[in-house]
């Protein structure tokens, strides 16, 4: 093992220095990157019989990346967007070992050189305004839960805000005086505002008033006080979706997420006419590219486009041949 850089320290290092010090990365992203590592680490494991604290840097090299991968798609089925964000998360730890270790430039190289998988784009799925009244009228509102729940589906419904906002959320980020508002720290840990409509201002004005189930239990808690879990979130949604089925069957075939609640937010304010730039600061986009895929998938701005045009003077009919022998003149 001698002039064989370790790999343990290298990836400690990865994570408290470059992500949580330098980089401040949220909570969600080291999460991710943890897990990846996790994964990958079980597999090389797996693959060279070594212990993961006794691995070198040498031993993790692009051809066993990509079986990892590989092996991620094919045993746990997952997609070629979630293979490519693994991918991500091993890029950047090989990028910070390229300075901290630069002796292992040429295989650094062979694996940041490993290209993402392509895959199709399907157009984001969102709900239309009958939808989004079922799912709204599901929760049963004489229960402390079906309360809790609508006020979050409105809230999530209005504000757009990304799951990990919605459960992050405290009391004291709610501004229900004049000029209505909820505070949150998004992606990035870029602070935004979001403003309230009158209705969600009255909603969440109530569901406030609710007694406290802990001390210092977040804006929408779980039974016990505590904060909601993502699969809680996905649990309460789909048992939502199941009732409001029955008033509106559109919605059986569809998958209600809370992502899907963010495009439906993004959909509204497009089909209202509000500018693409201005939905990208409502939705704490970076850039404003990231906003094209509501345009793309708004068929009803297509829909108004096309009546603006004026289409070409088509006529129905059956297909008759030509005459044989103007057909066989025409040919010479």
């Amino acid at each position: 093992m001698k002039g064989q850089a370790s790999f343990a320290p290298l990836l400690e290092g990865f994570f408290t220095h470059r992500l949580m010090q330098q980089r401040q990365a949220s909570a969600h992203t080291i999460a991710s990157y943890r897990d990846t590592f996790r994964l990958l680490l079980q597999f090389v494991q797996k693959q060279l019989h070594k212990s993961p604290s006794t691995l070198a840097i040498e031993d993790i090299d692009a051809p066993l990346v990509v079986d990892f991968l590989n092996e991620m798609e094919k045993t746990r089925g997952v997609t070629a967007r979630t293979r490519n964000l693994r991918l991500t998360a091993i890029r950047s730890f090989f990028r910070y070992a390229a300075f901290e270790d630069p002796t292992h430039a040429a295989q650094i190289q062979r694996v940041l050189a490993i290209p993402a998988k392509r895959f199709t784009r399907a157009l984001v799925p969102f709900l239309n305004r009958q939808e989004v009244d079922a799912l709204l009228a599901a929760p049963d509102q004489r229960t402390w839960s079906g309360r809790r729940d609508h006020a979050f589906i409105l809230l999530a419904v209005q504000t757009g805000l990304r799951l990990s906002e919605l459960i992050a959320l405290r009391q004291e980020d709610l501004n229900l005086s004049s000029g209505a508002h909820v505070r949150v720290i998004g992606k990035g840990r870029k602070e935004r505002c979001t403003p309230l409509s009158k209705n969600t201002r009255a909603v969440l004005a109530a569901w406030v008033r609710e007694p406290l189930r802990h001390p210092a239990q977040p804006l929408f808690p779980n039974a016990r006080g505590g904060r909601l879990s993502a699969h809680g979130v996905h649990y309460l949604l789909a048992k939502h979706v199941a009732v409001a089925t029955d008033a509106c069957p559109s919605l059986k075939d569809k998958r209600v997420s809370p992502h899907v609640l963010r495009h439906t937010t993004a959909m509204d304010l497009l089909q209202e006419g509000v500018e693409q730039s201005v939905i990208a600061l409502w939705l704490g986009h970076e850039s404003i590219e990231t906003t094209q895929i509501y345009l793309d998938a708004n068929l009803e701005l297509k829909q108004r486009i096309l009546d603006l045009t004026t289409p070409p003077d088509g006529k129905p009919g059956r297909y008759r041949p030509g005459d044989r022998l103007l057909a066989f003149l025409k040919s010479l």
